[in-house]
């Protein structure tokens, strides 16, 4: 049986429609230090010959491993929550097989003939095919939180902290890095903002970012030096946690921050 409809809403092609947007605004977190730098010296004390150690076995004496620095900064976490949802059609045909003797069917008042088919194994067959349009939801969310450097990070990787009162004086005191205003926005959209290509017309499209969040977490950097080999290591240092983060040398670190 086949129930004829009508069509509730005006719809538009996707050439002459643009996708509504729902965006929140971008908030700023600074989490509080935690840890005093003298903390985050006295950890590295107890650290400093492993980042010298070679092979797991070849490790210099702690008098050669002097301590040349320690500097705050502040590591920024992009965190962004979204959606999109489009409810469209799309151009759609059916074919079904009748019998050859077939002249004409009769089909919601309009008159279809049927045509031969090209297929000699179907010789006691017609055709009909029904062209017309298909109506179909796709929805699709996603939950991110991204680096500086913009690889996909699991919530363990922030710790929890309190909030600073006032993050932009912090920000702006340790030079922090700044992040573009669109710039989570442009990666959730190359995420989900995909509209099907083979849409003919378009009921409702909606882009909705209802999460967008930079956190900034303190981190220290304590830098030793091999007196005998000249030779100098970074340690970096969870401000919140005093946890170890990654060991990196001073020309690594300098290419990653330029």
């Amino acid at each position: 049986m086949i129930e004829a409809v009508s069509e509730e809403k005006i719809v538009t092609s996707p050439e002459t429609r643009l996708c509504h947007e729902r965006i929140a605004e971008r908030k700023t977190v600074v989490y509080e230090t935690r840890i005093d730098p003298t903390v985050a010296q006295v950890t590295g004390e107890r650290l400093k010959v492993q980042l010298f150690t070679r092979f797991g076995f070849m490790k210099p004496k702690p008098e050669e491993i002097q301590f040349v620095s320690v500097d705050k900064y502040y590591e920024p976490y992009l965190v962004m929550s979204g959606r999109y949802f489009i409810d469209y059609y799309r151009k759609c045909a059916y074919k079904f097989k009748v019998d050859k003797k077939v002249l004409e069917i009769i089909l919601l008042n309009h008159r279809l003939k049927p045509s031969q088919l090209t297929d000699p194994s179907e010789k006691g067959c017609k055709e009909i095919k029904l062209e017309g349009e298909e109506r179909l939801v796709y929805e699709v969310k996603t939950s991110l939180i991204l680096d500086r450097s913009g690889r996909e990070v699991t919530a363990n990787s922030l710790p929890s902290a309190p909030s600073e009162r006032s993050p932009k004086k912090v920000l702006e005191k340790y030079g922090a890095e700044e992040i573009p205003t669109d710039a989570d926005l442009t990666i959730i959209r190359s995420r989900i903002l995909h509209r099907p290509t083979d849409a003919s017309r378009i009921v409702k499209e909606l882009f909705e970012v209802s999460e967008r969040t930079i956190i900034y977490t303190p981190r220290f950097r304590v830098v030793y030096k091999n007196v005998k080999t000249g030779n100098e290591r970074i340690l970096e240092i969870d401000g919140v946690t005093s946890a170890r983060i990654h060991t990196q040398s001073s020309a690594q670190i300098l290419r990653k921050l330029v």
